[in-house]
């Protein structure tokens, strides 16, 4: 099972990387006409269309520095050099993934997201993705195209640190986006039930928090896939969601304008 998925990922081509983002954009995106989070009165499509452009923007930074990714890799691989040789657990394949995901997962994406809302000037660039006023599952990868390289490089760092190989990479950035989607979507889920997934991974309920206009809630629940990062590090916050608000307090109504939203890091304060 493990050899199989693995194997999927070590030979897994552009095309099915975009397709695992399509197939789960569609499903949530239908997913959230039945379970809505809040009924939103707003252009749906013209909504969508905006973020699926910032999407695109986040793919073709991701495609165009792949290559050092699996310059990275490669690195590794051939120097032994990081976390999990140091450990001397490299020997058990399902810890060995299990340990490497938790890790790309606390350092691309709880650590960076931390830091971007912690340094004034790389929050005033991922401002962009906070600036969603109808968030939805379309809002998941709604990223300025500095913020997605900025978030490369953490991710690139995460690799270093985590020994991961090329596939587990892909494997990671797979469920990444899976999750983000599926934390992002306007679906309501019981909160039974979103409350014993958070113990695990992060719920939608749980990730609505961080979306919320006012602190001291936006600066909590960083976490993508794993919510044990926002347990450990003190960051993880709850919030009828009867009065949670999206958006960012601020003058600024970018009214979903493609030109007003690439501009937003740059407007005078």
């Amino acid at each position: 099972m493990i050899e199989t998925i693995t194997s999927f990922f070590s030979e897994i081509t552009s095309a099915q990387r975009g397709s695992i983002l399509a197939l789960g954009l569609m499903f949530f995106w239908v997913l959230e006409g039945f379970l809505p989070f809040k009924m939103f009165k707003y252009n749906k499509l013209k909504h969508a269309s905006t973020n699926i452009f910032l999407t695109l923007t986040t793919i073709i930074v991701n495609f165009s520095l792949a290559f050092l990714i699996v310059l990275t890799c490669d690195f590794i691989s051939a120097s032994d050099f990081g976390l999990l040789s140091y450990l001397s657990i490299v020997d058990y394949p399902i810890i060995s993934i299990l340990i490497t995901l938790m890790l790309l997962d606390l350092i691309a994406a709880y650590f960076s997201h931390f830091v971007q809302h912690k340094v004034k000037i790389l929050w005033t660039i991922h401002m962009v993705h906070h600036s969603d006023k109808h968030v939805d599952t379309t809002t998941a990868n709604r990223h300025h195209p500095i913020e997605s390289v900025i978030r490369f490089f953490f991710t690139l760092l995460a690799i270093i640190i985590s020994e991961a190989s090329i596939e587990i990479v892909f494997l990671y950035q797979s469920l990444s986006v899976a999750f983000s989607q599926f934390n992002h979507a306007n679906i309501g889920l019981s909160d039974k039930v979103d409350k014993l997934l958070s113990y695990v991974i992060v719920s939608p309920n749980m990730h609505k928090v961080h979306h919320h206009s006012f602190m001291p809630y936006t600066d909590s629940n960083y976490g993508n896939i794993f919510s044990i990062w926002d347990r450990i590090f003190g960051t993880y916050m709850e919030l009828d969601r009867d009065k949670i608000v999206f958006g960012i307090d601020d003058n600024y109504d970018d009214k979903n304008d493609i030109v007003k939203i690439l501009k937003r890091p740059f407007r005078k304060s």
